[in-house]
Parts: structure tokens; sequence; C-alpha cells
């Protein structure tokens, strides 16, 4: 019997991910914008917390575990200070299954 995602808990879906990390990231943030930035959205809506505030005002950004969803992009209201694109192919977020 298949068991599907939406019945296992967080830590269980995360366990089925693998993370095959690119050489090239796939977002590039620029820091000297982000400390210009008042809302670090960032910050508070990536579900990986992948966006860490420093205390120089900047972001500290490490792209390996991405999930690969977009919300940084769409939130940053930094002006171009987040640049998305997808990994390339046999990079990324593999979801394994079983």
């Amino acid at each position: 019997m298949t068991q599907r995602y939406a019945d296992l808990a967080f830590d269980d879906r995360m366990a089925r991910v693998d993370f095959r990390v690119a050489t090239n990231a796939h977002i590039v943030v620029d820091t000297d914008v982000c400390r210009s930035c008042t809302t670090k959205a960032c910050v508070h809506a990536c579900p990986a917390n992948l966006f860490v505030p420093t205390d120089d005002g900047g972001i500290l950004f490490n792209y390996e575990q991405c999930f690969e969803c977009g919300t940084c992009y769409l939130v940053c209201d930094g002006g171009n200070a987040i640049s998305w694109s997808y990994p390339d192919g046999g990079q990324g977020v593999v979801f394994r299954h079983g």
C-alpha cells in the first residue's frame, strides 16, 4: 500500500528528499541591496529558513537545501535583490518514493 505525502509528518516527508547541490547557485542574492531592505521578507517567508539576517544589516544565504519554491523571489521587495532560476537538470530537489 502506498502512503500519501499528506499522511506523513513533515520530518518523514523530508527524509524522502535528496538535495543534489549544483556547482552554480540557482539563486543569487545581492547583499548590498539587502542592507537597505527594511522588511527582510525573505527571512520570514522562506520555508527552508535559508535566509539569515546579519549584524551589519545584510543577509546570509545558502542555496544548498532550497525547496525551489520561489517564495523568496516572489516576496522580495528589495528591487531585484534576488535572481532566481530552476537548478540545472539533474540538480536540486529529488523526491524519493517508498
